[in-house]
């Protein structure tokens, strides 16, 4: 079954692997896990692309959200997780992708196993009281594409599906995830290069 093929719905939860030749440079060696799909558009986050000046603490901070303080009994307070840019859309609208052990009475939904998407604040509030999910990344902004966008780039070759796995998600580094995902599909990143020629 070609991608083009695929049902409608079975894309959320997949992973979008940038091919080499892909001309936006903002998605070069992405990985955009899928969190929503349907006949009227796709939404997905970007897991591999940290954003160099900004970590969790800081934008906790940001947000006047408290910290856990000496005998407060909470757990320890966030370190220096990254930040990722989640795609050029709404860049100041946050999301974080995490493990289902935390979950909010809003906005949170599985979007593939062991993967939960939450987009209140109060998932950040939780992190903030070192009370957070087990294993989380936090983005900024999203991918979007609209009605019938995403087939039609899967069709041109723009990118190539996986399935999405939370060790990939959240344990492997961000430097390694576009080759390790490539090498679970059992592709060879260095052949798709050469393939394609400059990228």
């Amino acid at each position: 079954m070609t991608p083009s093929d695929a049902p409608l719905d079975s894309l959320t939860g997949k992973l979008l692997v940038a091919m080499p030749a892909m001309p936006d440079p903002r998605f070069a060696h992405a990985v955009v896990l899928i969190c929503a799909h349907s006949d009227e558009g796709a939404m997905g986050v970007m897991v591999n692309k940290p954003l160099s000046e900004l970590t969790l603490l800081k934008l906790l901070e940001h947000l006047d959200l408290p910290l856990p303080g000496g005998d407060t009994g909470l757990g320890d307070p966030p370190g220096d997780m990254a930040i990722h840019f989640g795609g050029p859309v709404e860049t100041s609208r946050g999301f974080v992708l995490h493990s289902p052990d935390v979950q909010t009475q809003e906005g949170s939904a599985e979007v593939a196993a062991g993967i939960v998407l939450s987009t209140s604040i109060e998932i950040l509030a939780e992190m903030a009281r070192g009370q957070g999910p087990a294993q989380a990344l936090t983005a900024l902004g999203y991918a979007g594409w609209g009605a019938g966008q995403l087939e039609g780039e899967l069709q041109a070759g723009g990118w190539l599906l996986a399935d999405a796995n939370p060790a990939l998600v959240f344990e492997t580094e961000d430097s390694l995830k576009w080759s390790g995902t490539l090498s679970g599909m059992g592709v060879d990143p260095r052949l798709l290069s050469g393939a394609t020629g400059h990228a």
